[in-house]
């Protein structure tokens, strides 16, 4: 099984243990590699959500939840790879947001596959070329 970041749609999945195939494919995971890896963006997405509901006994619980997975930083080399996938992907008229650019670049500059649910987005990635792996924990 090839290490991993997981998007923050699945991580959010992860933490709620509601949809059988993603926990089912969560511990799958977690007993091969011991911890999931995420990208700071989606620790980032995460927390702005829980700030912008108020919900700050569940956002004190996600930190020390968190606190045991693996954070990727944002580095030089992917930020300046996310620069170039936002670029092309607004040059051929199918941007993705901010965040999206960013994960991807950096399970790719890391050489790791990428798990979401939102395959949609990231497969124009690969369209551009990237060399993105990519999985869905939902199926």
């Amino acid at each position: 099984m090839n290490q991993a970041i997981l998007d923050t749609d699945i991580y959010s999945e992860v933490l709620k243990s509601v949809d059988p195939n993603v926990a089912r494919n969560a511990a799958i995971y977690r007993g091969f590699h011991g911890a999931f890896t995420i990208s700071a963006i989606t620790l980032m997405e995460i927390v702005q959500g829980f700030e912008r509901t108020q919900y700050t006994r569940r956002m004190r619980s996600f930190l020390a939840t968190v606190a045991v997975d693996d954070i990727l930083e944002l580095d030089e080399s992917a930020a300046e790879l996310a620069g170039r996938i936002a670029g092309g992907l607004d040059r051929v008229g199918q941007p993705i947001g901010t965040a999206a650019p960013l994960i991807a670049a950096t399970a790719i500059v890391h050489g790791f596959d990428l798990i979401t649910g939102n395959t949609a987005h990231f497969q124009r990635v690969q369209q551009l070329g990237h060399a993105l792996v990519l999985a869905n924990w939902r199926q």
